[in-house]
């Protein structure tokens, strides 16, 4: 059954939606002789990134996914944050929120939100886990934001269930159009002659949604590039743990890098700059 719980002809084809992201999904798994001759794990980023992106939302929250929740907030209420990080997409929100719930998976990372949060004076309660296997402990909000997470969750079905079913006015979504890791594919071809899905994309998600019954509403736009890394040494270290190389090849990835563009265009999110961004959002049912 799909995310809506529909009946009949849309239910089969949210299964067959929901079916599709997994395995598309498990095509991106690494294979298991390159994932076993990688010198680090090629699945964990530098916690500073998530940290810069929350400091850049505060600093300028114009994005079309905080307009789409700020609006949704009128009247204030409370707000739930699934798969926070440090609070890029709920921080921005606090001057209208009258309380902030923030779930994620990474201790530290809710520990530099709880920080910033005191900072700012917000209220906010974190909820160490993974959505959503504690989603009974989190009470409905007013608004559920989730952003750039769905592409890490393979049993999307029963996520998208409990996003919606936690929101009372709306569910907002940011998402990249395409997987954000699409751009290292020539890496990819280049280092170890494989080539690299390219799906799902977020025009798939909008599909499975609508298909689920919840009449999602999406906006598609570009963010300008942001310096997320410190350095151009820093973005090269990062692609390379990503791409399972040894540290002997750092010089040789940079030369790579900078084929693949100008210097600052890389030191964003692991994407090329100018990427494209979807919002999607649709009414909450608690």
């Amino acid at each position: 059954m799909g995310a809506g719980g529909g009946t009949g002809a849309s239910a089969l084809r949210a299964e067959e939606l929901s079916k599709r992201w997994r395995l598309d999904l498990e095509s991106w798994a690494i294979p298991p002789e390159i994932l076993a001759s990688s010198p680090e794990s090629p699945w964990v980023l530098p916690r500073q990134l998530f940290t810069r992106r929350a400091e850049l939302r505060l600093e300028a929250p114009s994005s079309p996914s905080f307009a789409r929740a700020w609006e949704a907030l009128e009247p204030p209420g409370s707000v739930l944050d699934v798969g926070t990080g440090a609070g890029a997409a709920c921080l921005p929100l606090a001057p209208r929120a009258t309380s902030i719930t923030a779930v994620d998976s990474d201790q530290q990372l809710l520990d530099v939100l709880g920080a910033s949060a005191r900072r700012l004076g917000a209220d906010v309660r974190a909820i160490h886990g993974r959505w959503p296997e504690v989603a009974q402990e989190v009470e409905p909000a007013e608004i559920v934001t989730c952003h750039h997470v769905l592409y890490n969750v393979a049993d999307i079905g029963p996520f998208l269930i409990e996003l919606t079913n936690h929101a009372r006015r709306r569910v907002v979504v940011e998402m990249t159009a395409v997987h954000p890791l699409t751009f290292l594919n020539p890496l990819w071809e280049r280092f170890w002659g494989i080539i690299r899905p390219r799906v799902p994309r977020a025009v798939d998600m909008l599909a499975l949604l609508e298909a689920s019954g919840l009449e999602p509403s999406h906006e598609a736009w570009t963010p300008e590039a942001e310096p997320e890394y410190e350095s151009f040494e820093d973005f090269v270290e990062v692609t390379r743990r990503r791409l399972c190389l040894e540290k002997s090849r750092s010089d040789e990835l940079a030369s790579a890098l900078r084929e693949l563009g100008p210097e600052g265009d890389h030191l964003g999110e692991l994407r090329s700059s100018g990427s494209e961004i979807f919002t999607i959002w649709w009414p909450g049912h608690a």
